[in-house]
C-alpha cells in the first residue's frame, strides 16, 4: 500500500469561465517539517540515478536531487529516493508522493500542458537513438524493416520508434516491457533486436548490463530532442523557483569557476557575481525562502555541474560521454544560467 503525504491538492478558482490556480506555496513548508526531500527517480540508469555495489544511490539526476536537498535543508543527505518507471512517475508527482522528479523525463508540450506539471531549467539535452549487436550487420536505421524493437509504454522512445521507422516505410514488432532493467535485459539476452533510448541512456545501458559492451553500436543518426531535468507540481511558484535555481547555482558556479574544492576561498573572491551566487554579497535566498548560504552549500556538499557532470557520466566514468551541448554556453553549450542579481 503506497502512503500518500498530506500536500493539499491545488485548488482552482474559476472568474469569468477561466481557471486561476490558487498558489499553495506549501512544499517547502512540508520539506522542512519532514526533514528530508523526496525525490522521485529512475532507479536502473546507470550515470543518472541507480543503485551501486552498497545499495547507494549514485547519479546526476541524485546529484541533483542533493543539492536540493543541501540547499533547503542544509545536508545533501536528507533524501529520499523513490523508484519510478515511465508509467507511475507522473502519478506519484501529482499525487504529493514525491516532491520532485528526477527520473530523465524529456520535456515536452503535451506533458508541461496536460498534466498539471511544471518542468524548470534541463540538467541534460539528448536525443533518442538506436542500438543493436554488430552481429546483425546492420549499418543505419533504415536497414531495420522486420525488426523487433524493446521500448517501454508510454516513453518518448516508444514515440520515436514508431515515428522513424514508420516514416521510413518499415514494418516492426514492438516488443513492450514495462521496466527499463527488465528491457536491458530482454535486450542484451537477444528477446529483441533493437533497443530505442536517449543516446546517454543507451550508453549507460550498454555500460551496466553487456557482458561484452564493444558488441554493442548506437547506430548513426539522433533523434528529436530530449531536454531532461527535474519536475514539479503546478500550483507552488516558490518550489518551482528553489528547484529551477539550485540547478541554476550548479551552472553559474561552473561558470565563474567555483568548485566544491575552493568555494570556501572563492568567498573572498572580489566577483560581485561570486559574491552574490555564495550569499557573501546582497540577500537572494530571502526571495526562494532560504538562507543566504543555500547556493554555497549546494557547490560545498555536492559541487558544480561539471563536477557532477565528470563523476557521473563524463570522461571519469564508465559512460565516458563528451561534454558537448551539455557544456556552459561560454565553452559552446547549451547550459546558461539567468542572472544572479
Amino acid at each position: 500500500m503506497r502512503v500518500l503525504f498530506a500536500i493539499p491538492i491545488v485548488a482552482a478558482m474559476v472568474m469569468g469561465g477561466v481557471p486561476t490556480p490558487v498558489q499553495a506555496d506549501v512544499t517547502l513548508d512540508t520539506i522542512k517539517k519532514r526533514g528530508k526531500v523526496i525525490c522521485g527517480a529512475n532507479g536502473s540508469r546507470a550515470g543518472f540515478s541507480a543503485l551501486d555495489s552498497k545499495g547507494q544511490w549514485q547519479g546526476l539526476d541524485v546529484d541533483t536531487c542533493k543539492a536540493i536537498a543541501a540547499a533547503v535543508l542544509g545536508d545533501k543527505e536528507k533524501v529520499q529516493f523513490v523508484k519510478t518507471t515511465t508509467q507511475t512517475r507522473f502519478t506519484f508527482l501529482q499525487t504529493g508522493e514525491v516532491d520532485v522528479l528526477t527520473s530523465n523525463v524529456t520535456w515536452t508540450l503535451g506533458r508541461d500542458a496536460k498534466l498539471g506539471v511544471d518542468f524548470v531549467a534541463p540538467t541534460f539535452y539528448d536525443g533518442q537513438g538506436f542500438m543493436v549487436n554488430k552481429k546483425l550487420g546492420v549499418k543505419t536505421v533504415k536497414d531495420l524493416g522486420g525488426a523487433t524493437v524493446c521500448v517501454l509504454p508510454g516513453s518518448t522512445s516508444e514515440k520515436v520508434a514508431a515515428d522513424v521507422l514508420r516514416g521510413h516505410g518499415l514494418k516492426f514488432t514492438p516488443v513492450v516491457i514495462q521496466d527499463m532493467k527488465e528491457l536491458s535485459k530482454a535486450f542484451f539476452g537477444g528477446r529483441c533486436d533493437v533497443h530505442v533510448q536517449s543516446t546517454s541512456g543507451l550508453s549507460a545501458s550498454r555500460a551496466a548490463a553487456a557482458s561484452n559492451p564493444d558488441d554493442f553500436i548506437i547506430l548513426p543518426g539522433i533523434y528529436g530532442k530530449d531536454p531532461m531535468g527535474p519536475v514539479v507540481r503546478q500550483g507552488d511558484a516558490r518550489w518551482k523557483d528553489i528547484v529551477a535555481w539550485t540547478v541554476y547555482a550548479m551552472m553559474e558556479a561552473e561558470e565563474n569557476g567555483v568548485t566544491s574544492k575552493n568555494v570556501d576561498e572563492m568567498k573572498k573572491s572580489d566577483n560581485a557575481d561570486v559574491a552574490r551566487l555564495l550569499g557573501v554579497k546582497d540577500k537572494l535566498g530571502e526571495g526562494l525562502g532560504l538562507d543566504n548560504e543555500w547556493a554555497y552549500r549546494i557547490i560545498k556538499q555536492v559541487g558544480n555541474y561539471g563536477e557532477v557532470f565528470e563523476r557521473n557520466v563524463g570522461k571519469g566514468s564508465p559512460l565516458k560521454l563528451e561534454r558537448g551541448i551539455n557544456n556552459i554556453w561560454t565553452k559552446g553549450g547549451l547550459l546558461y544560467a539567468p542572472p544572479f542579481k
